[in-house]
């Protein structure tokens, strides 16, 4: 993919513009921790959380049947031009992409973020990648139905990522922010496996998470 560059805009500044933070909440499915009004907590990769901040389980599990549409929908409650991606893990978090690779150009402040490396043709785990762009106001809702592998999970993970154009360094998450929502996923028994899923193979038994 041809990754766009920050184009001239005659001399530079002598201070880099203020970061204006962007936040978003996972409306659908039901996210797996508890956030607040903003979406936090969202920084720290994979999930938002870390082990030192675990944050507050829902204990929510979204069931569904494989080959399905999922409604996904999110609410960007502080504006920020961007895009989103859709990830899922099976059989453990572990598996869920790093944060898309970033063209950054350098301020008196340190690195800003120019654009993120999209994926055109994604495989597994990313199953929509560039969802969403944007780079207009207002802050707004955004949601749109995607279709989920025929597999067998008891729980796997599907990650919501917003990536930040023209924003500075957000540490822990760079220029990310991340939701994750827990999935129990029971393959159409009318349909083949997707085997290109971790764990399906050619076993019929349900693949057992570690997430």
């Amino acid at each position: 993919m041809k990754i766009r560059m920050a184009a001239a805009i005659g001399v530079m500044a002598l201070a880099a513009p203020a970061a204006a933070p962007a936040h978003f909440i996972l409306q659908e499915p039901k996210s797996a921790i508890v956030e607040n009004v903003l979406g936090d907590p969202q920084k720290a990769e994979p999930c938002g959380v870390t082990a030192e901040k675990p944050g507050t389980p829902t204990g929510a599990v979204t069931e569904l049947k494989g080959g399905s549409m999922l409604h996904i929908k999110v609410k960007e409650t502080i504006y920020h031009p961007g895009y989103y991606r859709l990830a899922l893990s099976v059989l453990d978090r572990a598996e869920l992409p790093g944060d898309p690779e970033d063209t950054t150009r350098d301020t008196p402040r340190g690195p800003w973020s120019v654009s993120g490396k999209i994926d055109k043709n994604p495989k597994p785990p990313v199953l929509v990648d560039g969802l969403w762009e944007h780079r207009t106001r207002p802050t707004t809702e955004f949601e749109t139905d995607v279709r989920i592998p025929n597999i067998n999970c008891d729980h796997c993970t599907l990650q919501v990522l917003q990536f930040m154009e023209d924003h500075g360094v957000n540490n822990p998450g760079r220029f990310s922010y991340h939701h994750c929502a827990d999935l129990k996923i029971t393959a159409d028994p009318t349909m083949a496996i997707d085997k290109g899923w971790p764990g399906q193979g050619k076993s019929k038994g349900k693949a057992k998470a570690k997430n």
